[in-house]
């Protein structure tokens, strides 16, 4: 392995903390490709939320997987992938470890699922103070309940239960812990207010906003507009795989050029216009069929001839809007969504 796969602890000027370059994410089911993430770009920056929204199997999370190391056997990853300028994909297996343990911490959408059910709580935090910090078993255990004093009022009482004795909300706060125990660069939350109450959610976001504000990176992934409109400095939107607009937070909202976009704010109660919710005809596209055309253009209500002629769209320059406003349609939305 060269010094250019080794990992460092301080960044050099003006590079990324993550910096993705087409990357592409095929699974094989049953014998058919699916192509998950079909040449996504972006980068993640000290201090910066950047949100991935979209509706499910969209690719979001793959994208996060991806980044990580943890894709199935069956995923075939291409593109490129940095962290501080160093590759990941040419990182070795110790290094791998190394980055997800120290550098990268990831929030699961479902904290209950992702511990294990055998282990206490501190047992399992405890492991990576033992494993990246060299602590011994009672040193690390007591950096355990430091570390889930964070977000709980009980820190030991938690450190010495199991998964099965806390609730949903609760385990949520412990992934918040165990992704912070290291004090990483960058956050990839995943999902992290799914199926919360409102004031756990609340918590979680208040959390994300406080890591943010220590100069953390964080990738955020959702389909709740809620959570973008709290969180996010800048916004992707992803369809089918790709990404088809590219905002900062208010242009987003205010002035969304794809159909897409457009359709996702119009189907939020609280966004939509008159109070009138308009929804999108039509369902996700099944992405092993998928064609060389536009992927949205069966649930395009703006298609014209171009669309069914020209192929799929490159994701361009929006002309006389924010910088970093890109959108990949060739009939982009002429009007506000908001004045």
């Amino acid at each position: 392995m060269d010094e250019h796969t080794e990992t460092s602890t301080e960044p050099a000027p003006d590079v990324p903390l993550i910096s993705v370059r087409d990357l592409r994410v095929t699974y094989k089911t049953n014998g058919l490709p699916v192509p998950a993430a079909r040449g996504i770009s972006f980068d993640v920056r000290p201090g910066e939320v950047l949100t991935l929204v979209g509706e499910s199997a969209s690719g979001k999370s793959t994208i996060a997987h991806a980044i990580l190391g943890l894709l199935p056997d069956n995923a075939t990853v291409s593109g490129e992938m940095y962290y501080r300028g160093q590759s990941i994909p040419d990182m070795s297996a110790a290094e791998l470890r190394r980055l997800r343990g120290t550098e990268i911490g990831i929030i699961f959408q479902d904290g209950r699922a992702s511990l294990t059910p055998t282990m206490r709580i501190g047992e399992q935090i405890a492991e990576s103070f033992r494993e990246h910090r060299g602590m011994a078993m009672e040193e690390s255990l007591d950096a355990a309940v430091e570390v889930l004093a964070r977000v709980f009022s009980d820190p030991r009482r938690i450190a010495d239960a199991y998964v099965f004795q806390i609730s949903g909300g609760m385990a949520q706060r412990v992934m918040i812990a165990m992704a912070t125990a290291l004090k990483p660069s960058v956050i990839i939350a995943d999902e992290p207010t799914a199926n919360l109450d409102p004031a756990v959610r609340h918590e979680m976001l208040t959390a994300i906003e406080e890591m943010r504000d220590s100069g953390t990176g964080i990738l955020a992934i959702t389909h709740d507009f809620g959570v973008v409109a709290r969180l996010a400095d800048r916004v992707g939107v992803m369809y089918a795989g790709v990404l088809v607009e590219t905002a900062d937070v208010r242009t987003t909202f205010r002035t969304p050029k794809h159909p897409y976009t457009f359709g996702l704010l119009g189907s939020i109660p609280t966004l939509a216009p008159r109070g009138r919710l308009v929804a999108m005809r039509g369902n996700p596209p099944d992405l092993t069929t998928l064609t060389d055309e536009c992927a949205f253009l069966p649930r395009c209500n703006k298609a014209t001839g171009e669309c069914r002629t020209a192929g799929e769209p490159a994701l361009t320059v929006v002309e006389g809007s924010s910088e970093g406003h890109l959108a990949r349609c060739y009939n982009q939305m002429a009007v506000p969504f908001r004045e």
